[in-house]
């Protein structure tokens, strides 16, 4: 080093443009820290499919003429959790969204908004076995993890 300049494979770089790129570099590099994702609920290809596993579940569990796909629920689950790793979310932060007391409530509140819609009542088990046929037979999403017994 010579003076103000540095120098680097036989070129004199001064001092000043050094300090300027290391100062952009610490600019830049928290503001794309700071650009966190958004809460996984607003991702809809998570929020729908855990949506619909969901609902697939609760059908499963108040008709009793009905089972759940179980491994094949699973195993849509571990994609969902790998893709949303790929999207940049660690398992704390998906394990978080699904334990999340106040998630589970409001994924309630919007199963039952939907199944009420759909003609299901609430508490109701044969209209949750109507339901379920009903996926059963159009191949939906909802009903490819639902079988009959």
């Amino acid at each position: 080093m010579r003076g103000d300049r540095w120098t680097r494979g036989g070129k004199e770089i001064k001092r000043i443009k050094a300090v300027a790129i290391v100062a952009t570099f610490c600019v830049a590099v928290p503001a794309s820290v700071a650009m966190a994702n958004p809460p996984l609920r607003e991702v809809p290809e998570i929020e729908d499919t855990l949506f619909i596993v969901a609902i697939a579940d609760e059908v499963s569990k108040k008709c009793d003429s009905i089972s759940g796909r179980r491994l094949k629920g699973l195993s849509i689950l571990l994609n969902l959790r790998a893709h949303a790793n790929r999207l940049g979310y660690s398992d704390a932060e998906i394990r978080n969204q699904v334990e999340s007391d106040a998630e589970k409530k409001r994924m309630r509140a919007k199963g039952e908004a939907y199944l009420k819609s759909q003609g299901v009542a609430i508490g109701e088990s044969e209209t949750y076995c109507a339901f379920g046929r009903a996926e059963i037979k159009k191949s939906s999403a909802i009903g490819a993890l639902l079988k009959a017994k």
